[in-house]
């Protein structure tokens, strides 16, 4: 959720600092603010806002901070208003330790209730602030001592970076249960909450593990536990570059990221699937006779990869016919969950950081089922955390709605459903054959509809003034009913339901009337003609119905207010076809009414608290 940048080397920090605030602002956030650590004058420069990031850089623009230590911030508020004095970075009474955390820290009232016993004045209202505090408490002369004896103090989520007046030539990071990475680049060091802010300045980065810390001076890093144990750092190069985390000419990284589908079909493909249709993950770890061992699988979630999670029971259960079921990732641990060493967990997050998900993953670990995780994100804690893990290799995603990882996670299930089918067997040949032919095709399929992506601009504009959308759908493309009024709820700000089509008439259809437009799936499908007759209810209901149908049926064409033809496809792989269009639309909408479309109101990219 927060985003954290934190530099030391020896290039003027604050234009760093700047510029990677600018990449974090993705993860949503409602303050801002820097520490700039002033050599010559030996003391350090905190500038804050209650607005954007562009309205702190013109701030420090009018007067730049000298120094090459400094840390920035971007804060998604969960203890205290989003105030500059709530803003981060916080201090001690002597402002001589300088924090910046994402987290949340779950008995700060204790701590602030016995600092405050002790003399120590606060000034915000956040959880953050006890941090220096007890650093300030601790600290005799050996700042690192002095931040494990805090850090031991705390309970909760945290990814920090933090220095302080007193021992300039030193930067510490440190997580629990949230993301933190370092770059390292030629005599100079990053830490951040993702690798987006880093990857201009460096592809050399080094992974934080669950419940260490890194201590950064001019020599490099030490990694290290909190408790003090040495640890041998991870490092990795990442594949990807900067160009990739940019519009690249479009209006905002949304459209960029639809646009990309075809790409995130095919990378999540490349190489996995031969022409006879085998199947192999090189990073999935779990061997055929682990998989033959799976009596059951519980799929954990949230948000837009739920809705992946459910169209993933269709497809596991329709092709490897093992039972399936999917949850909440918020729920998970929250009440006795029926699973052992039979059992395979499936997490499914784009961030791999989910906070829920991670923790129900740990749930699942401790009752000894196998975990395996589908994220985009290479080392993530859910990655590194999982017995095996399936990577998306969909490239960054910076909008907050997503969009070509939620279609690179279906890709990935389909694939793992027909691995799971051939070690059982259960797959016959000339399904198979079918299956990847129509893979192998899929992204001309989605391309296709990206080229009719003005006909739904035009249903976009007719539509956009109403304040009440229904999506329905059947069987597999029932989830992508409640992903598309997900999508339009979450960047346009209107009030969307997702259904099963057959539902209707237990309630929702009380709702209808001539200024509730229904999105109804109809394409090709075995319930096809059960779609139309629902349709036919909504319709008897004066509701318009925007029809999205397959490519030479004509079934809807007198009925229907408004058609889109998608590609013929399968029932089986429609999902990722239809999808794309819900997107699309949603998209549409949104910037007619002029939403903000990649930076949605209330909303973070990657949550890391529950």
């Amino acid at each position: 959720m927060c985003g954290i940048i934190g530099y030391l080397g020896e290039r003027s920090a604050a234009p760093i600092i700047m510029e990677s605030l600018k990449r974090l602002e993705y993860r949503g956030y409602d303050s801002a603010g820097v520490a700039i650590f002033n050599e010559a004058e030996g003391q350090t420069s905190v500038v804050k806002s209650a607005a954007k990031v562009d309205t702190l850089i013109d701030r420090l623009t009018e007067e730049m901070p000298e120094g090459r230590l400094g840390i920035g911030h971007t804060r998604w508020a969960t203890h205290g208003r989003p105030t500059v004095i709530n803003a981060h970075p916080h201090t001690d009474c002597h402002q001589q330790v300088m924090v910046i955390h994402n987290g949340i820290i779950e008995n700060f009232a204790e701590l602030r209730k016995e600092l405050q016993a002790k003399g120590h004045v606060f000034i915000s209202e956040t959880d953050t602030e006890v941090v220096p505090h007890l650093i300030e408490e601790y600290e005799k002369g050996d700042l690192v001592a002095a931040v494990r004896q805090a850090l031991a103090r705390l309970r909760g989520a945290y990814a920090m970076a933090i220095f302080s007046q007193r021992d300039p030539e030193l930067l510490i990071g440190a997580r629990l249960n949230a993301p933190l990475v370092v770059g390292i680049g030629a005599k100079e060091w990053f830490i951040a909450s993702d690798i987006t802010a880093v990857i201009p300045y460096t592809k050399k980065v080094l992974l934080l593990g669950e419940g260490e810390m890194v201590s950064i001076t001019r020599l490099g890093p030490e990694v290290s536990t909190i408790a003090g144990n040495a640890v041998k750092p991870k490092i990795i190069e990442v594949k990807w570059d900067i160009s990739q985390a940019q519009k690249g000419g479009y209006p905002h990284f949304m459209a960029k990221e639809i646009n990309e589908a075809p790409e995130a079909v095919s990378n999540a493909l490349r190489g996995r699937l031969t022409e006879d249709g085998e199947v192999s993950f090189e990073e999935f770890g779990m061997t055929d006779r682990q998989l033959l061992k799976v009596h059951d699988i519980k799929m954990v979630a949230a948000g837009t990869s739920y809705y992946a999670a459910l169209v993933g029971k269709y497809i596991i259960e329709d092709l490897a016919r093992i039972p399936v079921e999917v949850e909440p990732a918020s729920e998970f641990r929250y009440r006795q969950p029926i699973i052992n060493e039979d059992t395979l967990v499936i997490g499914i997050s784009q961030s791999g950081e989910t906070a829920d998900t991670l923790a129900a993953i740990r749930e699942a670990h401790e009752r000894k089922s196998k975990v395996v995780s589908i994220t985009n994100v290479v080392g993530s804690s859910m990655a590194l955390e999982s017995d095996g893990v399936i990577y998306l290799h969909a490239g960054p995603e910076i909008g907050v709605a997503s969009t070509k990882t939620f279609i690179a996670h279906l890709t990935c299930l389909y694939l793992l459903g027909i691995r799971l089918a051939a070690v059982r067997h259960r797959i016959p040949a000339e399904r198979l054959a079918q299956l990847v032919t129509e893979l192998k095709t899929l992204p001309g399929d989605v391309q296709s509809v990206l080229d009719r992506a003005e006909a739904l601009q035009a249903l976009a504009k007719k539509y956009a003034s109403n304040q009440n959308f229904m999506y329905i759908g059947r069987g597999i493309n029932y989830p992508i009913a409640l992903e598309g009024a997900l999508k339009l709820k979450e960047i346009s700000y209107l009030h969307a339901e997702g259904y099963a089509a057959g539902e209707l008439k237990h309630g929702p259809i009380a709702l209808l009337d001539k200024g509730f437009p229904v999105f109804a799936i109809a394409t090709q499908a075995s319930t096809l003609e059960k779609m139309v007759s629902n349709i036919q209810e909504v319709i008897a209901r004066d509701a318009p119905v925007v029809a999205l149908v397959s490519e030479g049926d004509h079934t809807l064409d007198e009925t229907a207010a408004d058609r889109f033809e998608v590609p013929a496809v399968s029932e089986f792989l429609s999902p990722i076809i239809n999808v794309v269009a819900m997107q699309l639309f949603a998209y549409f909408v949104a910037s007619e009414r002029g939403c903000n479309v990649d930076q949605p109101r209330n909303l973070a990219k990657s949550v890391t608290v529950e």
